[in-house]
């Protein structure tokens, strides 16, 4: 599946649109994690326990905007855009979406 954030694929030409696909996750905080970022906000440097949570949840997100296209028939998603957005105390939502489209 090729995935770009531009309304194209070089050198590509799209022969299908199907619209739009969406993926989403809705991760916690974990306390542990947590109380260490705390520790941390006071030395300073890298959340490393928080850039964690954020690429598993992104490649998860990811993942399942990819099933969807693959059902409608898609080989590629352009415009792909993430957003994230605070759904409780201590948890967030990270969507990704695009256009499915078929590129030849």
């Amino acid at each position: 599946m090729i995935l770009t954030n531009i309304p194209m694929v070089p050198g590509m030409k799209i022969v299908e649109h199907y619209g739009l696909v969406t993926g989403s996750t809705v991760r916690a905080k974990h306390i542990g994690k947590d109380i260490m970022a705390s520790l941390k906000n006071i030395i300073g440097g890298e959340l490393k326990g928080y850039t964690e949570l954020l690429n598993e949840a992104r490649k998860e997100a990811i993942e399942r905007m990819i099933k969807q296209a693959e059902k409608l028939g898609a080989n590629a998603v352009i415009n792909v855009r993430f957003s994230t957005s605070s759904i409780a105390q201590g948890a967030a939502e990270l969507y990704v979406y695009g256009t499915a489209v078929k590129v030849e």
